[in-house]
C-alpha cells in the first residue's frame, strides 16, 4: 500500500500538467515498432476477440496482478483500452508495483482505429 500512495502523492497538479504520463497517438505513430515500447491492452478477452492490435501485449486488467512477471521494467509500457479509464489504472498498478516507465495512451481505441486506415497508415 505504502507504494500506491507514493504513486498517487506524485499525482499533483504539476504532474498532470506536464503530460509526462500520457502519449497520444501521434506520439504512438512515433515509436510503433521501436522495440523499447511495449503497448500493453488491458481490454478484456472479449473486446480483443471482436478487434485486435498485433503490435500490442494482451493482458486483461483483471489478470494483471498474475501476469506482472511477463512485462519488462527495462521497456516503456505504454497502456491502452476502449475508453482510457482502464489504461489508467494499469498506468497506477504498474507504478505502483515497481514499473517507473509506464505511460497511458491519451486515446480511446476508435481513435486508434482511425489512425490505422489506409491515409494515416501510409504516413506511419
Amino acid at each position: 500500500m505504502n507504494e500506491l500512495n507514493q504513486v498517487l502523492t506524485e499525482m499533483d497538479f504539476e504532474f498532470f500538467s506536464s503530460g509526462e504520463h500520457g502519449m497520444s497517438i501521434e506520439g504512438m505513430r512515433k515509436v510503433l515498432g521501436n522495440e523499447n515500447f511495449i503497448f500493453l491492452d488491458i481490454r478484456s478477452d472479449k473486446e480483443v476477440k471482436y478487434l485486435s492490435f498485433p503490435f500490442a501485449v494482451h493482458i486483461p486488467l483483471n489478470k494483471l496482478p498474475e501476469r506482472l512477471g511477463e512485462l519488462s521494467k527495462e521497456k516503456i509500457i505504454i497502456t491502452f483500452c476502449s475508453s482510457i479509464f482502464r489504461g489508467a489504472v494499469a498506468y497506477t498498478f504498474l507504478r505502483a508495483n515497481g514499473f517507473e516507465n509506464v505511460k497511458g495512451l491519451t486515446a480511446t481505441v476508435e481513435e486508434m482505429v482511425k489512425a490505422f486506415k489506409p491515409g494515416p497508415l501510409a504516413k506511419m
